[in-house]
């Protein structure tokens, strides 16, 4: 009874995301005259990492007495040292990913007194930029910053303050002091930085349904693609351009297998980032059970998140040009609504593109 009115409000979702569209309703993809990369180099989509900020230790202080050509003994005149580089996390629309962030980012230390009065030189502060919407969360796993508008900072770790050089404690009853303070050590604390949203659609499916085919298709991005399951271990994002200037992000994510909700083969990892896509595409494979295959997709993230099972979603078969997909197409398509392709050879792949608009038209965006 339960899994017949989930089936029912899933097909109604369906229904709303999969319908057809003609060209006039919707804006046209546009596909890149210019030829994908040949480099060997892979961008990889990283939407969460762990990070230890260290920051600036002060310079320590100086002891120094002045010695003029005119008096032998002027005084102390030991300098301050100068203060310790922040690290700083701050949030721009420039950046999409956390694939630049390093897992130590140091800040510069403060440089330390001289004689002479003469102060030691300030660090700069280390400010490393995030993609807008960055949840930063402590040790603990306590979200400690929420960078949602251009420009916004959060300081991770405070610079150490520079120590004071012995000219600071001249006194009317000490006239030669022969102490300075040694420099403060800089903060070191660990984060975790996670991208609220990482892309508009995300392609879900078990390991080898034709995902990164998929997005090598509609989009230049480069994801491996081989003949067995797992290719795709981390995400890959692509950009569907259209003819009114609107791009849709789009998220090869890695497959999905039963038991992932209770970690199987890295399935909370994954599930994550399913999470931070605003829509799903579920993508079947025609050529092998593809209901079941839907079964166990719905099942997993029921079981990780109620919120990720209720995202909008779209149903697309892959695989069609197979004679078994095709059939397994023909046997679905009138009991709840789907959309046949073949990424390999790009059948219906514009109506495909159609889908993907609308759901970020109404759905989505």
């Amino acid at each position: 009874m339960r899994f017949s009115f989930l089936f029912r409000f899933q097909n109604a979702l369906l229904t709303n995301a999969c319908r057809k569209y003609s060209t006039e309703a919707l804006p046209r993809a546009l596909r890149s005259l210019k030829a994908k990369s040949t480099r060997n180099t892979v961008q990889y989509y990283v939407d969460s990492c762990r990070v230890r900020a260290v920051a600036g230790n002060g310079g320590d202080g100086c002891i120094s007495f002045l010695s003029a050509w005119c008096k032998d003994q002027a005084g102390p005149d030991g300098g301050d040292g100068g203060h310790g580089g922040h690290v700083i996390f701050q949030a721009t629309h420039s950046k999409k990913s956390l694939n630049h962030c390093h897992s130590v980012i140091q800040a510069k230390h403060g440089g330390r007194g001289m004689n002479k009065d003469c102060t030691g030189k300030t660090a700069s502060h280390q400010v490393v930029e995030v993609p807008l919407g960055t949840l930063i969360r402590d040790g603990t796993g306590r979200v400690v910053g929420d960078l949602q508008e251009e420009g916004s900072m959060f300081v991770a770790a405070r610079g150490g303050a520079g120590g004071r050089g012995n000219k600071f404690f001249l006194t009317s009853t000490e006239q030669a002091p022969s102490v300075a303070e040694l420099g403060a050590v800089g903060e070191t604390l660990t984060y975790t930085l996670e991208v609220r949203s990482m892309a508009h659609l995300g392609l879900l499916g078990m390991p080898n349904a034709g995902k990164s085919t998929l997005l090598r298709a509609v989009t230049r991005a480069r994801p491996m693609v081989a003949p067995y399951p797992f290719t795709t271990l981390r995400p890959h994002i692509g950009m569907v351009p259209y003819d009114d200037y609107e791009q849709v992000a789009i998220a090869d994510l890695p497959g999905l297998i039963a038991g992932s909700h209770k970690n199987h083969g890295l399935g909370i990892q994954f599930l994550k980032h399913a999470e931070r896509c605003r829509g799903l595409i579920f993508l079947l494979d025609g050529s092998d059970s593809p209901l079941d295959q839907y079964q166990i997709l719905n099942h997993e993230l029921s079981q990780y998140s109620e919120n990720l099972s209720q995202k909008p979603r779209c149903v697309v078969i892959n695989k069609i040009d197979l004679p078994q997909a095709k059939q397994s197409y023909d046997e679905i398509k009138d009991s709840m609504q789907v959309i046949g392709i073949s990424a390999k050879n790009g059948i219906n792949l514009a109506e495909l593109l159609r889908v993907f608009r609308n759901m970020y038209d109404h759905e989505v965006d």
